[in-house]
């Protein structure tokens, strides 16, 4: 376990007015922030909002030993719970736990924290040569990492995972690099894999905005965490424990998720199994003011569904707008 370091909480203010809400129209003071990281939702939260008892949960071993030391040191073991899981199993632990139309409110943010990007160890980034690993629980040794993909998926499944999950134009002459190096050694760190990607882009894109090698990155540590089928199949499981007037908030980071997320928060409004307000048409984006302190907030997204207390069809885009 290494120090955890500090991370900025990306619209920290959008999200406890969000959730505020949620608790003065459903009378309830539980939450979820089911993305814990370095505890700071959670731990506003629970200060802002008095009485209230705060279910965390988070996978990556650094952030559960943090957490569980910040909650003793800030004498919070009565009002915030942190729960080591993927946020995939709360709604099970939901149900055996009875915790049906109890929460007034459940946060998702979706972003990588700043302590896995910038603790190299953990092979999150390419600003410097690391084992190439992503795991967001680096304790569970049945998940394969990045570099086991790298070196045992084919040419056509590396192919696609840089195109589907990281948009990468070009997805099919890094993955055919990738194939033919490691047949002489396997590839192991970050650095290898950076320079496989930079060497693969024509010498003119090789130096603009976009690093050549981020697109790929990103791409594996989303098939190495399964993270789009996770936030797919969980957004609809959470909805029986949201209480009537319960708010769902979830901040996103790229086109992949915001799609996810904006598309299912339509299906469960048309599908009408718990009526339910869109209370963003558009979604909440950070204000210059917080850019000019933390710039990784420029591509977050912010989106708010609200369970209703009627039955039939509640069209959140033109009923109301959620408005800061």
């Amino acid at each position: 376990m290494t120090e955890y370091l500090s991370h900025y909480s990306v619209m920290l203010k959008e999200c406890l007015e969000a959730l505020e809400l949620g608790s003065k129209a459903s009378g309830s003071l539980m939450f979820a922030d089911l993305t814990f990281g370095a505890g700071g939702h959670t731990f506003a939260l629970s200060d802002r909002i008095s009485g209230s008892t705060v279910y965390s949960t988070d996978q990556d071993p650094d952030a559960l030993k943090n957490g569980e030391d910040n909650i003793r040191r800030r004498g919070k073991e009565g009002s915030v719970k942190l729960l080591p899981m993927n946020f995939v199993e709360f709604p099970d632990w939901c149900e055996k736990n009875q915790m049906h139309g109890k929460l007034a409110g459940i946060l998702m943010d979706l972003g990588v924290s700043s302590h896995q990007f910038d603790k190299m160890e953990r092979g999150f980034s390419f600003r410097a040569d690391a084992p190439l690993d992503m795991r967001m629980n680096y304790g569970d040794k049945n998940t394969p990492n990045a570099a086991d993909l790298l070196n045992t998926l084919s040419e056509k499944e590396i192919a696609d995972i840089l195109f589907n999950y990281g948009e990468e134009r070009l997805s099919r002459r890094i993955a055919a690099k990738i194939c033919e190096l490691r047949e002489t050694k396997k590839i192991e760190t970050t650095g290898e894999l950076e320079d496989i990607c930079f060497h693969a882009y024509p010498a003119k894109d090789r130096h603009q905005k976009t690093h050549p090698a981020t697109r790929s990155f990103q791409a594996l540590r989303i098939a190495v965490n399964d993270e789009l089928r996770v936030l797919e199949d969980t957004i609809p499981k959470l909805l029986p424990f949201l209480a009537e007037g319960g708010v769902l908030a979830i901040i996103s980071f790229h086109s992949l998720e915001d799609r996810i997320v904006k598309h299912t928060f339509k299906e469960l409004l048309e599908k009408q199994d718990f009526p339910v307000t869109i209370l963003t048409k558009k979604p909440l984006t950070a204000t210059d003011e917080e850019l000019s302190e933390n710039s990784r907030s420029r591509s977050a997204k912010l989106r708010i569904l609200q369970r209703e207390t009627q039955l039939g069809r509640v069209d959140g885009t033109k009923k109301k707008r959620y408005k800061t």
